[in-house]
């Protein structure tokens, strides 16, 4: 089939590039980032994900994630997200309140999850 239609193909191949980056950077950041940066990332990623369907507007998303989830994907406990959250908040960064994430800033949020949305391969997300 590959053969007949070598542009589905290219798309297969393509998804698989892109769940290797992904994969690559999830690796990086539970192995190598402290529980700050780590919860920045994901915030990261996710304002960026939703922002590229059209559902993070000024840079705002539904998390409806609990504590306990956050803190599996994150490797971390339920406890230490709450404080890792509080800090964040704390450092005027984010605001997570009724279950509504908001970005206050962008830049320095991104700067504490050494964030570079490239691995996504968003097209024009990346240059933000």
């Amino acid at each position: 089939m590959f053969r007949a239609h070598p542009r589905i193909g290219d798309a297969f191949w393509r998804v698989t590039l892109i769940d290797a980056a992904l994969c690559r950077e999830w690796l990086l950041n539970i192995g190598r980032r402290e529980a700050y940066s780590r919860m920045a990332h994901l915030f990261c990623e996710l304002i960026t994900r939703l922002d590229a369907v059209g559902l993070a507007p000024d840079r705002t998303c539904r998390l409806p994630m609990t504590q306990l989830e956050i803190g599996d994907a994150l490797g971390i406990t339920a406890v230490h997200v709450n404080r890792v959250m509080r800090d964040l908040t704390a450092a005027e960064l984010v605001t997570v309140r009724s279950r509504r994430l908001t970005v206050h800033d962008w830049e320095g949020l991104k700067a504490v999850a050494e964030f570079d949305p490239t691995y996504l391969h968003l097209g024009s997300q990346d240059e933000e």
